[in-house]
């Protein structure tokens, strides 16, 4: 039997880097933090003006704050997340009943994004290393199932046309995004980038989101800089990020007054109040970056003696932004594994200690059962070894 560690050595060592918890005050996975900013001056100008829907400046000087950050040449700000995927998976031509290659292993919002449109998830695996998409493993499933008819690339197994690839950076570490940019170039297919979760990722010098044609962010309450809800699309071509804003404020043309509308577009875009306190946040983003840093340094250190766990690592060439902090369990046997790390969680919530699990994969929620696969091997293999540390970067005050 493989050796393994304890539920206790483990709470033990979390408890080591963020100090003791109980049930009445528990640490919680990822909170946002306000402290040191000037949130609330940004969002009272909002109330004071009356300026607090998606017509104010704070608007546009959050997507400038965003686009001199990554060092994307466009940003637009969007409600959500998942909006943002979903305009940017509309950009470049996914339409009904085409097919998106993508990870199973993510957020349910990437597959719903792609089904908001009427399309199809098709799950390709994913590396063990860093839990993105597996390059070698999107050529092999395009090699097998892939051909050109009628200047389109087709399934030759559903007959339903290819439309893009959509790579996921897993808990802001970057996927190994260059070389899956490499296959889809090859086959013609667009790149779309889901980096919700890697503000402040890096792979060389690049910025996840600004491999592809777009990238998207989200800055939900649990991310590392959050606008409550709200999301944005990263592009560094002009004409997609000129359509994007279009699309995005129902398609309305520049008018004193008239109400004209040249497509069908969406009602997407970010309101002032959400955009002030991001730019509180933005201001504040490279000291967050650098306490997620050392937190992770300091799980690393308290766990690399423990056997039967590691610490999902940066991988080479990259920076990650350590959003949330992985603990993987090194035991061999998938049902143990399971067992093993249910038995952890159930013991961490008693303590107080808010420890989440990664999610379900996607082929294995009702709705996406019947989608199509390529082998799933390590994605089924990672699915129950995988447990999100406490990764607040205000934690660090108290380590």
């Amino acid at each position: 039997m493989t050796n393994k560690a304890s539920s206790a050595a483990i709470l033990q060592g979390i408890q080591q880097v963020v100090g003791t918890s109980s049930r009445e005050k528990p640490i919680c996975l990822h909170e946002p933090d306000f402290q040191g900013t000037q949130a609330w001056t940004y969002v009272k100008s909002c109330l004071d003006t009356g300026w607090v829907s998606s017509a104010g400046s704070w608007v546009s000087r959050f997507e400038q704050e965003l686009a001199s950050f990554t060092g994307a040449s466009h940003a637009i700000a969007v409600t959500n997340g998942t909006v943002a995927l979903r305009l940017a998976l509309h950009l470049v031509g996914v339409k009904p009943n085409d097919e998106v290659l993508l990870p199973s292993m993510s957020f349910v919002a990437t597959a719903n994004a792609v089904s908001h449109l009427g399309a199809i998830p098709h799950f390709v695996d994913i590396e063990p290393s860093n839990l993105g998409l597996d390059p070698t493993a999107l050529s092999s499933r395009l090699e097998a199932v892939a051909k050109q008819h009628q200047g389109q690339l087709i399934n030759g197994e559903s007959g339903r046309r290819i439309a893009a690839v959509l790579p996921v950076h897993v808990f802001g570490h970057p996927a190994e995004v260059a070389k899956i940019h490499s296959v889809a170039d090859k086959w013609g297919l667009p790149l779309v980038e889901d980096a919700a979760e890697a503000l402040g990722s890096w792979r060389n010098d690049t910025h996840c989101g600004l491999f592809g044609a777009v990238g998207t962010l989200s800055f939900n309450g649990n991310k590392l800089i959050t606008t409550g809800g709200g999301g944005a699309l990263l592009t560094n071509d002009p004409e997609l990020a000129q359509r994007a804003r279009h699309l995005s404020t129902t398609a309305k043309q520049p008018h004193p007054w008239a109400f004209d509308h040249d497509a069908v577009g969406w009602n997407d875009r970010m309101p002032n109040l959400n955009a002030a306190l991001g730019v509180a946040q933005v201001e504040d983003l490279n000291r967050r970056l650098e306490a997620k840093r050392l937190l992770a340094e300091r799980y690393a250190t308290v766990f690399a003696d423990l056997e039967g766990v590691e610490l999902m690592p940066q991988p080479l060439g990259c920076r990650s932004n350590h959003w949330l902090i992985s603990l993987r369990l090194t035991n061999v046997d998938p049902i143990e594994a399971k067992a093993q790390r249910l038995q952890l969680l159930e013991a961490a919530h008693a303590a107080g200690i808010l420890l989440r699990p990664i999610w379900i994969p996607l082929h294995h929620l009702p709705m996406y059962k019947t989608s199509p696969a390529g082998s799933l091997v390590f994605t089924n293999d990672q699915a129950y070894k995988l447990v999100n540390l406490p990764s607040s970067p205000q934690l660090l005050k108290q380590c």
